[in-house]
Formats: structure tokens, C-alpha cells, sequence
């Protein structure tokens, strides 16, 4: 994992065999995303993982991963290791992360691992926030993405790092955008043309307040106009 100073924070998110750990289902897919001082850096984790279960019906119409396709990968003891490297430190930001964290902590306890993900890192769940700005909406992802105008169309089936990338387009637009409107020569890419950062404001700010003019000050204007057009001059605007 890179250094890097500022604030980290990791988008994560998580596909599963299925919607119950007391039944048994486990995590086959980890996704995460970095953002450093509310830019992403590009140094994302993603892993498949290995488990010794079939995926249930409804969790594998939504993701499609199949047991066969998993054969070959890494059981979650292997990715202990990196994985928490990854995070550590870092505040995670999760949609829903009581589901995600207690997968995750799951499986740490059947890998014999004594921490728990909770205590790595802080946590932030971005549907509570998501609850807070927007009540009695629905706030999925799908739904954050029609409010916010983010683009997920390729999006047919769920994928633990595309929905991950997905989610922090969400909270940029949901906290104020991006940071920063840089210009100059150490902000310049190869083609020596600026990188910009726009901000997006939030669709919940106040309207414009429009102040119309009254009848009275209507009808003055109306006898100003007619008074310069005495004159031999017809404004243009008239």
C-alpha cells in the first residue's frame, strides 16, 4: 500500500452467498475504493474469494458469481493480511454497514482472527446519511443515483468494486463534490492543460430568491421610455 498524507478514507462494499450469516452465507467478494482529502488516488483493493458453499438463488441473481467461476481463488484466511493492511487507519464508508461489517467480522472469527473491523477503523454509513438529507425516500444506491445524476447504466449486475466506485461518486455529490479548482503549472497534466475539480452544488440549497418589479415601478419605467422616444431617440430595449 502506497503512503500518503491526509485524510483516507475507503469505500467499501461486499457481495455474499446470501443475506443471512446465521445461515451460514459467507463473503466471495471484497471492493474497495481510495479517496485521499476527497480525491480518489486510483489505489483501490478488489478480491474474489473462495468458499465452500453455493451461492442462494436471490444473491446470485444479483451479483452472478458462481461457484465455478470462484474455484480457483484465495480462501479469506489467505487475504487476511492484505486486506487489513489496506484498511487500516483508514475511516470506512459503507452503504448499509452493519451488513458489510458483520460479514466481515464474521469471517474474521471463523479465520480465528481476534480483531474486529471496528476496531481498525471508523466507520461511517452512508445510508444513515443518505436517511438524514433525504427522509421518507428511498435512498439505494440506484435511487442516489437518479437524485444525484450519476451515470450507472452499466451497472446490470452488482459488483463489490464497481459499486464501491459508484458509491463515492455518491457521497462527493451528497457532501459537496469534489474539492479544489486548481490552475497553474504544478496542476497541469502531460498536455500542459489544467486539471479542474468543480463543485457540485447541493439540490437541496435554497432557490434564488427573484425580486419583481411592482405595478408602480413598472409604470415609471413605461413614462421613462416614453419621455426618451419625445425626444427622437427609441431605445432598443423599448
Amino acid at each position: 500500500m502506497k503512503e500518503a498524507e491526509g485524510h483516507r478514507q475507503i469505500f467499501l462494499d461486499t457481495e455474499t452467498t446470501g443475506l443471512e450469516i446465521r445461515e451460514g452465507n459467507r463473503i466471495i467478494e471484497i471492493g474497495c475504493v481510495e479517496m485521499i482529502d476527497r480525491k480518489l488516488t486510483g489505489n483501490n483493493y478488489h478480491q474474489y474469494i473462495k468458499v465452500d458453499r453455493e451461492s442462494e438463488e436471490g444473491a446470485l441473481a444479483v451479483h452472478g458469481i458462481t461457484t465455478a467461476f470462484l474455484f480457483d481463488k484465495p480462501v479469506f484466511s489467505e487475504i487476511i493480511g492484505t486486506f487489513l493492511s489496506y484498511i487500516q487507519g483508514a475511516e470506512l464508508i459503507i452503504h448499509n454497514a452493519p451488513f458489510d461489517i458483520g460479514f466481515l467480522n464474521n469471517e474474521l472469527l471463523l479465520a480465528d482472527y481476534s480483531q474486529k473491523i471496528e476496531t481498525l477503523c471508523d466507520i461511517n454509513d452512508s445510508l444513515v446519511l443518505a436517511r438524514q438529507m433525504h427522509p421518507g425516500q428511498r435512498n439505494t444506491l440506484d435511487a442516489l443515483c437518479k437524485r444525484y445524476d450519476i451515470k450507472n447504466e452499466h451497472r446490470t449486475l452488482h459488483g463489490a468494486l464497481l459499486d464501491s466506485e459508484i458509491l463515492a461518486d455518491v457521497y462527493l455529490a451528497m457532501t459537496g463534490g469534489q474539492k479544489g479548482l486548481s490552475f497553474g503549472e504544478e496542476n497541469s497534466g502531460e498536455s500542459g492543460v489544467a486539471n479542474y475539480s468543480f463543485e457540485k452544488l447541493s439540490s437541496l440549497r435554497s432557490p434564488t430568491l427573484v425580486i419583481k418589479a411592482s405595478d408602480e415601478e413598472l409604470l415609471a419605467h413605461q413614462k421613462y421610455l416614453e419621455n426618451i422616444e419625445k425626444d427622437g431617440v427609441k431605445p432598443i430595449w423599448h
